[in-house]
């Protein structure tokens, strides 16, 4: 199916189940679990004895990037990706994201952010976007802009994106309200990883995991200790496949 039968598909199975979506939403957001951000500071430098030039590092963007569902920023991405990071070199780092984090509104705190410069990116963005029934083309656009500021303001020299998670397997949403935002993920997924090969900038991991239940924090919608682990480690590889190392991940 093309994407643009895909974008009809969604439309027409929303129109049917419109009453039963919006009270399904409702109630979601009443009763969800609300957890906090993870303890820890959001800027720091790891020690290391070698004598290569720092690795300056940003992580940005949403929940996931703040690391919601773990009680401190040691066993979330952030934690998890300098464990990997620091065997290889000193790294420089900034930890900018906020619960409820937009394309939009994480362009604004970087634009009241201080300039400086970054070797690697690494964003967690889109979510919110979807649950807040943003467009595609506007969604493409304002990632564009996003993008853009990074590679200006910040001067980044590698940005690192990862697809949005499989919100269709996701335990704290009902069906068929789940099943709806899963189509509209993967059609967001797909548009995004197309948009995004035509900026050499950018490296886009996927990571392929089959979500069980297990595997996700206590509110059923944020990722647990192992898929931060996971996510760390693919990002980790990413980065130092781009900056070579003596100690591989």
């Amino acid at each position: 199916m093309t994407p643009a039968l895909q974008a009809i598909f969604e439309l027409f199975i929303k129109i049917l189940t419109a009453p039963l979506l919006i009270w399904q939403a409702l109630r979601v957001r009443k009763k969800a679990l609300i957890l906090p951000e993870p303890t820890g500071l959001r800027s720091g430098v790891t020690a290391n004895r070698s004598n290569k030039a720092p690795l300056r590092l940003l992580i940005v963007g949403d929940s996931a990037a703040v690391g919601v569902g773990e009680k401190t920023q040691d066993t979330a991405l952030l934690g998890q990706l300098l464990k990997h990071l620091s065997n290889y070199t000193t790294v420089e780092w900034d930890l900018i994201a906020r619960t409820g984090g937009t394309t939009t509104t994480t362009m604004q705190w970087l634009c009241e952010t201080q300039a400086k410069s970054y070797d690697a990116v690494v964003v967690s963005l889109g979510v919110n976007d979807v649950t807040r029934q943003v467009p595609l083309r506007k969604w493409l656009n304002q990632t564009d802009n996003f993008l853009n500021l990074l590679t200006t303001k910040f001067a980044a020299k590698r940005i690192y994106t990862t697809n949005l998670p499989p919100m269709g397997s996701f335990p704290a949403l009902p069906q068929p309200l789940r099943w709806i935002i899963g189509l509209r993920v993967n059609r967001f997924n797909l548009a995004m990883e197309q948009h995004q090969a035509k900026r050499p900038e950018i490296t886009r991991i996927s990571i392929n995991l089959k979500l069980d239940p297990a595997l996700m924090a206590s509110d059923g919608y944020h990722p647990g200790t192992a898929v931060y682990a996971l996510w760390a480690r693919e990002v980790a590889k990413a980065i130092l496949k781009d900056y070579p190392q003596e100690t591989r991940v």
